[in-house]
């Protein structure tokens, strides 16, 4: 089971980042909507974002360090459970900039917070799991000796 979350929640945050690398600029224009973070932080924020997307979801692909990307990954998602339900309470009508994109959403499109929210929330639990549980098969964390063993490995079949 702990293989299979590792896998989700790193394959979403690289498809996040990866789709926001390539324009930066759109990723500063989500952050920036969500009006969270004065400009000061919110640039910043949103140009680093992307690359710590890839950079926690290959880790945890590949199953190295793993607790602590896990960890990583959980707040980052709850970070964005807490904007998303900002957004909503404060009446903002953007879209969530999630898997690029974002910003204020054009006449005739409506939010989707409620699915964000219930989306990104299953993934701080599966950040939770893999924080909990042994790393799983094919992490290199058992193969180097960071955590994970064999008998990890038998606990992975839960």
């Amino acid at each position: 089971m702990t293989t299979v979350a590792r896998l989700v929640l790193g394959g979403v945050l690289i498809a996040a980042g990866a789709l926001k690398i390539g324009n930066p600029s759109d990723s500063v224009v989500a952050v920036k909507a969500y009006q969270l973070l004065p400009e000061s932080i919110a640039v910043p924020v949103g140009y680093i974002l992307p690359i710590l997307e890839i950079v926690v979801g290959v880790l945890l692909v590949v199953g190295l360090l793993t607790r602590v990307a896990a960890v990583i990954a959980g707040l980052l998602m709850f970070a964005f459970v807490f904007g998303i339900a900002w957004a909503w309470a404060n009446g903002l009508r953007i879209d969530c900039g999630c898997f690029g994109g974002g910003g204020q959403l054009g006449k005739g499109q409506e939010p989707t917070y409620l699915l964000d929210i219930l989306r990104d929330f299953g993934l701080v639990l599966l950040g939770a799991w893999i924080v909990r549980f042994p790393p799983g098969r094919f992490a290199l964390d058992g193969a180097l000796g960071l955590g994970g063993d064999s008998a990890d490995d038998e606990e992975d079949d839960r």
